[in-house]
């Protein structure tokens, strides 16, 4: 190996220092030793995740410290990209027994079937990485409500409001966690100039609720059809749960749970590491757990 290669690995290793190299290389992996969650059957609402053989392990830390802190047996089911393995796979069954894993295979042969009606939904389903956000979360959903969620979130106490918001019976507005700024594929004026509603700023679609009737197939197909939406890869799932959303009824969720870039927990319930401070989530978030004895629970 080179000198060139050996100094990118040791940065990509320790580049953020030894603390977030010891919680994430020593201390995540104990997240395994801990008992499964089960019974998680109640369908109030589901959670939906998409996960990979990345991020894998940190939606384990990220699901069961949701359990934990809420007292909550919802119901789990966990899509899984194309990189993730079927080690992997059986790991998510041993820790969340009553959770349904579904493979990226499987998804596919089903959900390329499910949208030949819509030929731009299929389109997009079939060369989208993250589509199946879109899609298969809600075609596999077995509530009214979806308890949308990403890989890189953790709790450190009882959320509140969100659980309000997914179990009131009269909360009939979509609501999820306020991104750092707006990042659509296509600019709100153009949706409001050419479907007549305006859509919410700061829509993050990692963390929330959303209703099943929301994601209509029709309005997808119809959004698809605007200019150049099909644009930046990260942020057009994004851009269509804030169409819809924003066409249905939606609002933000509290200040607490929105998306900073800032060091610290700052008393909030959950945060939501995106990629950007993804080292945080080890050497903040899991640590901090840790300190609550969170992995001795």
């Amino acid at each position: 190996m080179s000198l060139g290669s050996l100094y990118l690995k040791f940065k990509q290793k320790y580049g953020h220092g030894l603390e977030v190299a010891h919680y994430r290389d020593r201390v995540r992996p104990k997240i395994l030793q801990t008992p499964p969650i089960t019974n998680t059957t109640d369908t109030t609402c589901e959670i939906h995740v998409l996960t990979s053989a990345n991020d894998w392990l940190n939606l384990i830390w990220g699901l069961k410290s949701l359990y934990y802190y809420t007292g909550r047996n919802y119901a789990l089911c966990i899509h899984g990209d194309t990189s993730l393995t079927e080690e992997q796979e059986a790991i998510f069954r041993e820790h969340f027994p009553n959770a349904r894993v579904i493979p990226r295979a499987e998804a596919d042969e089903a959900m390329f079937e499910f949208l030949k009606p819509y030929p731009r939904c299929l389109e997009f389903r079939k060369n989208n990485h993250l589509s199946p956000k879109v899609f298969d979360f809600t075609a596999y959903l077995s509530s009214d409500r979806m308890f949308l969620f990403d890989s890189d979130i953790l709790f450190f106490s009882e959320p509140k409001e969100l659980l309000n918001r997914l179990e009131n019976p009269n909360y009939e507005k979509n609501s999820v966690n306020a991104d750092v700024g707006t990042a659509y594929t296509i600019d709100p004026e153009v949706v409001k100039e050419k479907m007549g509603f305006e859509v919410i700023p700061r829509f993050n679609s990692g963390l929330g609720v959303i209703h099943k009737t929301s994601m209509d197939l029709d309005w997808i197909e119809e959004f698809l059809s605007l200019p150049d939406i099909v644009g930046h890869f990260w942020r057009i799932e994004q851009t269509l749960y804030a169409l819809c959303s924003s066409r249905f009824g939606v609002e933000l969720l509290p200040s607490e749970y929105d998306v900073h870039l800032e060091e610290g927990i700052n008393g909030s319930p959950s945060r939501h590491y995106v990629g950007a401070i993804r080292h945080q989530l080890y050497g903040e978030g899991i640590k901090q757990l840790v300190k609550q004895g969170f992995l001795k629970a």
